[in-house]
């Protein structure tokens, strides 16, 4: 069908569009404009998900040895011990599954942050709507970067080009026309049709949706697909590597406990033989954070949203892991450096400058030269430039309120505020209809758009604007005043003086030229159409670097990150704004894309070391850079705004997307979306993330003493027992911990501490120092070394204290089995407690910013009321194999169970003292040498 069949079919005016209330009532019909996600899973299978673990697997052995030894005994009473271990598998699996649900809720909270937009003609007027408001019949709106959101027939295309590879295979770009086809064609020869899911690679143009949501292309193809899971982030193979490994461990020294046990005690009875493997059991179920994926999860999805709360979108977790150990930032200076509030501050002309008053998006302001108003053939001339560069103009720029409504360009929203400025902008508006476009792109630099001009009976004025170098050399003639007269060299290379002046003072220059046609309607010929241009003048546009960058660059500097521009905008602009933020120093090397397509690999690797500040770069030139910088071994943070960006985003360890004037193409490529568009928000976000995986070494290097602390505790428990008086403290075998309360230990603490130490604020100044090396392991030797002595000082606690109330042992007591077991089953939990305050830091005393995570004192103060319940109320005595115990018994508990804070504490004074000498010799031999 031809395009207007197509619109009266679908009731729509190819102009107009649909009225606001008939999309209301199509949307209700038609419903979203969506591919629906794969169905949700029941609640009741999520949970049952949580049992399928070989972890519960053992807790589950666990039940079925309990449940024999009560048969084995006759059956008398109640099978505590299974009932006890039932209640924590289903506890466990509980707790999992709000974790679960509270990191799937805060990423759909995220994806809505992320929401893809279209623009439609709605009512006659542009505006901008969520893609899955889009409804058949809509009028969608296309530009170069759009990703486009349903599919519909073209109605207008200028230069439009569309890559199609993500529903085709096509690699190459698609032009498109609105021409009617002849004959049924394949999906990728329908050259007058969009399609969901591609993007628009070039030039602009007009569509009716023909099909939404499921009845798309795309949605055709989501029928075929079959869900595929996500990929593990590097931090998760790395805990699930730890994970393993610690599994292997535990069960090999659960073996080895019960191979001990029966070796050293022997076992006479099936009740001993019971127990002993209830214990190897439950040690090896209590040797491992279990809830580690869980707490991991939700602990990255808050930190998401702690990013997004500083206007930060990530949208995958995992890019949290790579924001700690960013080395390099390659910064776009527009809109990101600066204030992105481009503003006409200069027009030059043949017959001299003027300067252009009011700063930002308002139209508040006034043309000046020499202090006095525009008037005569110089004001001539500049309504020429600003008209023509009104017209040459896709931007939007309307009054809401009070306020000023824009969408565009920021470059193309400055000729508009400067137009209303000069004043006669609706006069222009009505005088010349637009009917055909050139549009811009990154190759050509430049735009032109043909108008039909009232005052000429209909024939056709071309606007031109761009690149000066590039536009001068399509003008033959110049305009001084109403007359036109032709452009010879003196003139061209005062137009040239000029524009490298205003470059010089952090300008960004523009060019205006115009033609005038014979013809009423576009030659066919587009190219010949931007030859033998009239140049009309030169346009200097500021955007003003934002006052908090600076501060920005230097903190990112302190934290050894390097921070390089890279820019399309002149070589003098960007060396002084760079010089304006402190990147880089006065007289520091500018290269530009021409410089680099000279140098060899060798060079260029020499000039990115020494080079900061790049302009004038395409797309390639920044891959060039990306791949230099990885070869040193930099993890490179790069941001972007155009579709020309995208490769480079994509190939960056982290693709930083404009929000506000990214493209949508950009916004896909990029894992992480400024809101804001503001440079101090990526660094806000590297410390955030730097915070964040801190917060992750904290609970890792938590769980993991804690359950050393327990393993060494039944280990040297069972090896000691003679020592430390357990051998003949009852019949049969007798252990230091029941299998109970180790699970209950793992219970009590691995989860609300845990999660609460995911929390926590910033202990140490994390950027006060360098990036964190990629391919270094979260737990290292060092974290090791302290988790093996923070384990042993709490078995050497608890096993203490139980022998200071047993008779015989190495201190005399007059305790019975029951009260001993218990106050060291005391300390093991208190010690626990008091780990969480000195695992928050390997450096900084526990003691320092004691009480800034309020959340982590909740979960303590929990964890104690919890643990005096288990000693003192009856039904908890009798499941857990406890006795209430005295004040002084309780004051002994909490003096034992302290010293793991205190020689952590140690560990730490020393350790610093050590790093101080190392400091002094190092700044002596210094002064030594100088």
């Amino acid at each position: 069908m031809d395009a207007p069949e197509v619109a009266r079919r679908l009731g729509t005016d190819p102009e107009r569009g649909l009225d606001p209330a008939e999309a209301a009532r199509r949307l209700a019909a038609s419903g979203p404009n969506e591919i629906p996600a794969a169905p949700p899973v029941p609640a009741w299978r999520k949970l049952l998900a949580h049992f399928r673990d070989p972890l519960i697997y053992l807790l589950l052995a666990a039940i079925v040895i309990s449940l024999a030894a009560w048969l084995v005994e006759g059956a008398e009473g109640l099978p505590i011990d299974a009932i006890v271990i039932t209640a924590i598998v289903i506890l466990n699996a509980v707790l999992g599954y709000v974790q679960e649900a509270r990191a799937e809720n805060a990423v759909a909270a995220l994806r809505k942050l992320t929401a893809a937009t279209a623009t439609v003609i709605r009512g006659g007027r542009q505006v901008r709507v969520p893609a899955g408001e889009l409804v058949p019949g809509d009028l969608l709106v296309l530009s170069e970067g759009d990703s486009i959101a349903a599919d519909g027939r073209l109605v207008t295309a200028a230069a439009l080009q569309v890559s199609e590879a993500s529903l085709t295979g096509e690699s190459e770009p698609v032009g498109k026309d609105v021409a009617t086809l002849d004959r049924p064609a394949a999906l990728g020869d329908q050259l007058n049709m969009v399609f969901n899911g591609t993007a628009v690679t070039q030039g602009a143009g007009r569509a009716v949706v023909t099909a939404t949501g499921m009845a798309t292309e795309m949605g055709k193809i989501a029928h075929l697909l079959r869900e595929t899971k996500d990929e593990p982030t590097p931090l998760q193979r790395e805990v699930g590597r730890v994970g393993r490994l610690l599994g292997i461990a535990v069960i090999v020294i659960a073996a080895v406990v019960v191979a001990t046990v029966f070796l050293v005690n022997g076992a006479d009875t099936a009740q001993d033989i019971v127990t002993v493997l209830l214990l190897g059991v439950s040690l090896a179920v209590a040797a491992v954070p279990e809830g580690l994926p869980a707490i991991l999860s939700v602990v990255l999805a808050i930190g998401v949203q702690r990013m997004a709360a500083n206007r930060a979108i990530v949208k995958k977790l995992s890019s949290v892991e790579t924001l700690g150990s960013a080395s390099v930032i390659c910064s776009d200076k527009t809109g990101t450096l600066t204030r992105s509030e481009m503003t006409v501050e200069r027009v030059v002309t043949a017959s001299g400058e003027i300067a252009v008053t009011g700063v930002g998006y308002r139209p508040e302001g006034r043309l000046e030269h020499d202090g006095a108003e525009v008037t005569g053939p110089l004001r001539h001339e500049v309504a020429q430039v600003l008209g023509g560069g009104s017209l040459a103009n896709n931007a939007v720029l309307r009054q809401r309120d009070d306020d000023w409504e824009v969408q565009g360009d920021p470059t193309e929203v400055a000729f508009l505020v400067a137009a209303r400025k000069l004043g006669g902008h609706e006069e222009r508006v009505k005088r010349f209809t637009r009917v055909d476009e050139i549009p811009f792109t990154s190759d050509r630099k430049m735009m032109s758009t043909l108008h039909s001009d009232a005052e000429r009976d209909g024939r056709i004025t071309v606007f031109s604007k761009g690149a000066p170098d590039v536009l001068l050399k399509r003008c033959t003639h110049l305009r001084v005043g109403a007359e036109i007269q032709p452009l010879d060299d003196e003139r061209r290379a005062r137009v040239l003086a000029d524009v490298d002046r205003l470059a010089g003072e952090a300008y960004r220059t523009l060019a205006v030229a115009c033609k005038e046609l014979d013809e009423t309607r576009p030659p066919p010929d587009g190219e010949s159409i931007e030859q033998g241009l009239v140049y009309a003048g030169l346009v200097g546009i500021i955007d003003p670097p934002r006052p908090e960058v600076a501060d920005a660059i230097r903190q990112a500097r302190r934290a050894g990150i390097r921070v390089m521009m890279i820019t399309g905008d002149h070589p003098r602009t960007a060396a002084r704004i760079a010089e304006e933020l402190g990147i880089v120093g006065p007289g520091a090397p500018v290269l530009t894309g021409t410089d680099l397509d000279t140098l060899g690999a060798i060079e260029l690797a020499e000039a990115v070391r020494r080079t900061s500040v790049y302009a004038r770069v395409a797309p390639k030139h920044k891959l060039d850079i990306i791949d230099a910088l990885r070869a040193e071994g930099a993890v490179i943070a790069m941001t972007g705004d155009g579709v020309n960006d995208a490769p480079a985003l994509k190939a960056a360890d982290i693709g930083v997307a404009m929000g506000v004037t990214g493209t949508e193409v950009t916004k896909d490529a990029g894992n992480i979306i400024l809101a804001d568009d503001n440079f101090a928000t990526i660094v806000q976000a590297v410390r955030l993330g730097r915070g964040i995986f801190d917060n992750i070494k904290k609970f890792l290097r938590y769980l993991l003493s804690s359950n050393m602390g327990e393993v060494l505790t039944v280990f040297f428990g069972v090896v000691l027992a003679g020592v430390i008086g357990l051998a003949g403290a009852g019949d049969g075998i007798v252990l230091p911990l029941l299998a109970t309360q180790i699970l209950w230990i793992n219970l009590l603490t691995d989860s609300g501490p845990a999660l609460a130490m995911g929390l926590d604020p910033e202990t140490e100044d994390v950027m006060g120092r360098p990036p964190r090396p990629p391919h270094q392991r979260i737990i290292d030797a060092r974290m090791w070394g302290g988790v093996l002595l923070v384990g042993l000082v709490m078995a050497a606690a608890t096993l203490l204290t139980i022998d200071l109330y047993l008779p015989g042992g190495l201190v005399e007591g007059e305790q019975s089995l029951e009260n001993a077991r218990t106050a060291g089953f005391t300390v093991l939990v208190l010690a626990q407690l008091f780990n969480a305050l000195n695992a928050r830091s390997e450096n900084t005393s526990a003691l320092r910013q004691l009480f800034v995570n309020p959340w982590l004192w909740a979960a303590i103060a929990l964890a104690v009321v919890l643990q005096v319940a288990v000693v003192y109320v009856p039904l908890l005595n009798a499941a857990f194999g406890t006795t209430p115990l005295s004040p002084s018994q309780w004051l002994i508990c909490v003096a034992m169970a302290s010293t793991v804070l205190w020689v952590s504490e140690l560990r730490k004074l020393i350790a610093w003292l050590a790093r101080a000498a190392i400091t002094r010799r190092r700044a002596d031999a210094a002064r030594a040498s100088g």
